[in-house]
């Protein structure tokens, strides 16, 4: 395929495209879905931290005996951040090769 023939397909397919964004056929994407989503987890995690540091709380005060108890939700709530924060990493990752890409 020639260099004229493959920007000549190339400009075709963006007047295609940019009719069917003007006639409706494409809809602008919702974001709603995913912040919320993401602000829930993030809500998630904020609750396991804070249930981990009463129990904590209530062992070291002599309050609750259950030691054991305390220690694995501490863990799954320590867990829990650190899968979000890798959740977050990927994502600014994955921004980042998009603002990277050339057009």
């Amino acid at each position: 395929m020639e260099p004229i023939s493959t920007q000549n397909l190339l400009l075709n397919r963006m007047n295609q495209m940019e009719l069917m964004a003007e006639n409706g056929a494409i809809a602008p994407a919702n974001n709603s879905g995913i912040q919320q989503d993401f602000m829930q987890v993030v809500r998630d995690v904020n609750a396991q931290q804070n249930l981990a540091s009463e129990m904590m709380q209530a062992v070291d005060t002599g309050a609750s005996q259950d030691v054991v108890g305390a220690m694995v939700t501490s863990q799954k709530a320590n867990l829990s951040f650190n899968m979000l924060m890798e959740v977050r990493n990927k994502v600014l990752s994955g921004f980042d090769d998009v603002m990277r890409m050339t057009l």
